[in-house]
């Protein structure tokens, strides 16, 4: 498909021209042109397997092109390796944190790049310049803070400075706020000015359509690995990028109805959790909440609101320090994680690649992992049994995937995500409870993951979602839970307004 070009007054830094890419007989990029100007901020959009991750690592290094060319400063160019990339000044953020867990913050910034005096480490220099990006961010951690100690959003925060700490001249960024509160994203628009301003080029890469506006000069839309669309920031809007990703009809859905809500599935009761970044503090305070059968309800607050931390504590990955749990009136508060997944509870975790899958294992083997008892006969694995669980769980969640065969590496992140949701909907829970079900997926996996679980509903599963986006308070939830600083201070049904779900969480619209 052939796309008019944007009127920019600049010439392109990096350009790629006719970008074809074939994974076996899979034709991930189709003839895809691409631009990118010095200065400016150009927003890549796009469903998940549109191909903007494969676009992205061709041009980073990661990946080789099938045919087509690479143009960096009006000549042909060929990255070999992502070194190679880096050293003529192209940076890549990765929407799925690459850091060692075990290294310190200031380790993982410089891994690969390590500051070197008189033949050996620089470690308080590391340190030092570790120290200054962080306060560029406005972050308050200390550089020989292990990252595995750092909560999701931080360690986003030390994946951005990694990238800035390279002082590339062209930066991508794959959905950088995913896991960043709303102060930290504000932090970083204010950084991407800066650098804009010395004349980088950012290519930013978010499924948040409303917060991509906010910085992007120059908006490009994949679809189906083509280019459908792109067009200067003055003549797009939010309808313009939904209409040219998945056409003029999307929507979110709203509260399943035409059936009565079943008994109590899940009651707490003066439930208080420890922070455990803060021992003085509580991370949930005293709280009561009760879901019946049938019924989906949204819990919404910002970072730091005790989202994640309640979600955590109903699962079993977290002790309280008191109150009740029960599940269909029987109390699991002190069952371990495995006993209530058989009593018929269970969480899709925040973060699906620590969390919820195994890199090494299968599509299939990440969808049967939490139901291996089901297919164990006398210490023997029954195959036929594994197989049609797992043949099942990719029909019911709709997972795209060339068979229960292929790499979890090798689907996107919304049928990632899809395989966590279905490996937990495959211990057939009465609750199931997910923290942030949509982060990282676009759109119209978005879309499928809240129609697969309205479904649920309907058969009488308790659904239990947290999210930091209030646009999806207002889409199949009954009931609307805000939570801030570990307490419930607002309860409203499907007919509220946004503004009214910003305002209680002491959010300004």
């Amino acid at each position: 498909m052939s796309v008019a070009a944007p009127d920019i007054d600049a010439n392109p830094v990096l350009s790629a021209r006719d970008v074809v890419k074939h994974y076996g007989g899979v034709q991930a990029l189709k003839g895809v042109d691409f631009d990118i100007y010095p200065g400016t901020v150009t927003t890549l959009f796009g469903e998940n397997g549109a191909g903007k991750s494969t676009l992205m690592k061709i041009l980073s290094g990661v990946e080789q092109p099938t045919a087509g060319q690479l143009i960096l400063d009006g000549a042909p160019v060929v990255f070999t390796s992502t070194v190679d990339a880096r050293d003529r000044g192209i940076s890549i953020i990765h929407q799925e944190l690459s850091l060692s867990p075990n290294m310190s913050v200031a380790d993982n910034i410089f891994m690969g790049r390590e500051i070197l005096r008189f033949g050996q480490v620089d470690y308080r220099e590391q340190a030092r310049q570790a120290a200054a990006l962080m306060t560029e961010l406005e972050e308050d951690i200390d550089p020989a803070t292990p990252v595995g100690e750092l909560r999701v959003g931080q360690q986003q925060i030390v994946e951005i400075a990694r990238a800035l700490s390279a002082r590339s001249r062209i930066l991508i960024m794959d959905e950088p706020t995913s896991a960043l509160s709303a102060a930290e994203i504000e932090v970083l628009f204010k950084v991407i000015h800066d650098l804009t301003e010395r004349g980088v080029a950012i290519v930013y890469i978010s499924h948040h359509l409303e917060e991509a506006l906010e910085i992007t000069d120059y908006a490009v839309v994949l679809r189906d690995g083509a280019m459908t669309a792109n067009e200067v920031r003055a003549h797009i809007d939010l309808a313009w990028i939904v209409r040219h990703m998945v056409g003029d009809h999307y929507d979110l859905g709203s509260p399943p109805d035409g059936y009565d809500f079943g008994d109590t599935a899940l009651a707490v009761e003066g439930l208080s959790v420890a922070d455990a970044t803060k021992a003085d503090r509580l991370a949930v305070e005293n709280l009561d909440l009760s879901v019946a059968a049938g019924e989906i309800v949204c819990i919404y607050g910002l970072m730091g609101a005790g989202r994640t931390e309640l979600l955590e504590t109903l699962a079993g990955n977290t002790a309280a320090r008191t109150g009740t749990i029960r599940l269909a009136g029987a109390e699991i508060s002190h069952r371990s994680i495995a006993q209530r997944i058989a009593a018929g509870l269970c969480l899709v975790p925040e973060d699906r690649q620590r969390d919820g899958l195994v890199q090494t294992l299968s599509v299939g083997r990440n969808l049967s992992l939490a139901s291996i008892p089901e297919f164990i006969k006398r210490l023997f694995v029954s195959n036929n049994t594994e197989r049609g669980l797992v043949d099942d769980g990719i029909r019911d969640v709709h997972v795209k995937t060339d068979g229960p065969d292929a790499a979890i590496g090798s689907l996107s992140g919304g049928n990632q995500q899809k395989v966590v949701i279905g490996k937990m909907l495959a211990t057939r829970p009465n609750v199931i409870l997910l923290d942030e079900p949509s982060r990282g997926i676009d759109i119209g996996a978005k879309a499928e993951v809240f129609k697969l679980l309205a479904e649920r509903a309907r058969q009488g599963v308790a659904v239990v979602y947290s999210t930091s986006e209030v646009s999806e308070c207002l889409s199949i939830a009954h009931r609307i839970i805000v939570m801030s600083r570990g307490r419930i201070v607002a309860e409203f049904g499907p007919d509220t307004t946004q503004e009214a779900i910003m305002a209680a969480s002491g959010e300004s619209a």
